[in-house]
């Protein structure tokens, strides 16, 4: 059996002539699987997951260095210091643990 992705598309073709350009498409997604779309998690789910499991509460930027660190996108920091010697926390190990056990959860490493 192979592993090949099969596509089908179905048209219901009409004679006629079609007075505008414009054609609206109607569809359900309700019956669909969406959990290919899905890229991970939010920064609070995972937060929410770590509170849950461990009792750890973490930040946005551990887990920013942590998904870093494991080569997954992070987007871009706004919120930098203006100081040229500003010191940015380390996640400490254990928070790092749970972060990673986060991350496997939701499938993301």
């Amino acid at each position: 059996m192979s592993n090949n992705t099969t596509v089908e598309t179905v048209v219901l073709l009409s004679k006629g002539e079609i007075d505008s350009k414009k054609v609206r498409v109607e569809f359900s997604l309700e019956d669909m699987d969406m959990s290919g779309f899905q890229k991970g998690a939010t920064y609070e789910q995972i937060k929410a997951y770590v509170l849950e499991h461990t009792g750890l509460k973490v930040s946005s930027l551990y887990i920013s260095q942590i998904k870093r660190k494991c080569g997954l996108d992070v987007g871009q920091n706004y919120n930098l210091s203006k100081k040229e010697d500003a010191k940015v926390p380390q996640c400490p190990p254990e928070k790092e643990a749970a972060i990673m056990e986060a991350l496997k959860h939701f499938q993301m490493i």
